[in-house]
């Protein structure tokens, strides 16, 4: 009566990290409770050795995340919510990139490992969730909103702006604020209090060519210093890193080149 069941293995990392094994195990039991898991060289943290079905666990490293909270650790503390990509919740370094666990394959490779860590560079509430606190500041003070310097229409009418302007802004409005690409980013890595990473920097461009805002040169203004915008060095791992696949690099420098734009103006007033 014994089955051939994929199944998966996981530990609780030194630094707040889960480690997922895939393997093959042939057993008809349920798993051990969580009370019975042997402890490992890191003293008082777990190490599970239970058998996890996965016809009973969804594809999805959120989905295996979920299980082990449920059955295993509940003290296990991660951030999730929409479970499909659009939130932004589960954002984590997962395999050696930063991504979404809900959005994430399970590795099917029988031989391999996942280790799942917090973003990186990020001070640790918990386990695997980061303070993203400096994250959202540095988000609010671009203003990310429609600013008018005429007032007296506000709440009185539409904003109204063409086809083609809106579709300026493909690209951009999508960011679901994961902040996967800032803290995949050595730049901001090292200097995180004063420049203001890819994912606000693509929102700032997002509204200086909106066509319905009229601060585009104040935004501008508001990044002059060296190292709001210019700590980019184009490197390229927020690109490349984007579980939505946009390019806040591209973002970045298209603000470098509208930034030249308005000191040669500056300068030649």
């Amino acid at each position: 009566g014994t089955r051939a069941l994929t199944s998966f293995s996981c530990c609780r990392a030194p630094a707040g990290g889960i480690h997922l094994r895939p393997f093959l195990k042939c057993s008809d039991s349920e798993p051990r409770s969580a009370a019975e898991a042997p402890r490992d060289s890191w003293g008082k943290l777990y190490r599970f050795t239970e058998v996890f079905f996965c016809y009973r666990c969804g594809p999805m490293v959120l989905d295996a995340l979920i299980k082990i909270k449920n059955e295993l650790d509940s003290t296990l503390t991660f951030r999730r919510s929409c479970r499909e990509g659009i939130c932004g919740s589960c954002a984590m370094n997962i395999a050696g990139g930063n991504t979404l666990a809900c959005t994430k394959r399970i590795d099917p490779d029988l031989g391999k490992i996942t280790k799942i860590y917090p973003l990186p560079h990020m001070y640790v509430v918990k386990d695997l969730v980061p303070d993203l606190s400096n994250f959202y500041a540095q988000y609010k003070s671009i203003e990310p909103y429609l600013k008018k310097k005429d007032e007296s229409k506000q709440g009185k009418e539409q904003y109204l702006q063409s086809i083609e302007d809106r579709q300026k802004l493909d690209g951009l409005y999508e960011c679901i604020l994961c902040a996967c690409c800032s803290t995949s980013c050595p730049s901001y890595w090292w200097n995180g209090d004063k420049y203001l990473g890819p994912a606000v920097l693509m929102q700032a461009y997002r509204w200086m060519i909106d066509s319905r805002d009229d601060y585009t040169e104040e935004r501008l203004a508001q990044l002059q210093d060296p190292f709001s915008l210019y700590r980019c060095h184009t490197i390229m791992n927020c690109t490349r890193t984007c579980p939505k696949g946009l390019n806040p690099g591209k973002a970045i420098a298209e603000i470098k080149k509208m930034m030249a734009t308005y000191k040669e103006k500056a300068a030649a007033a």
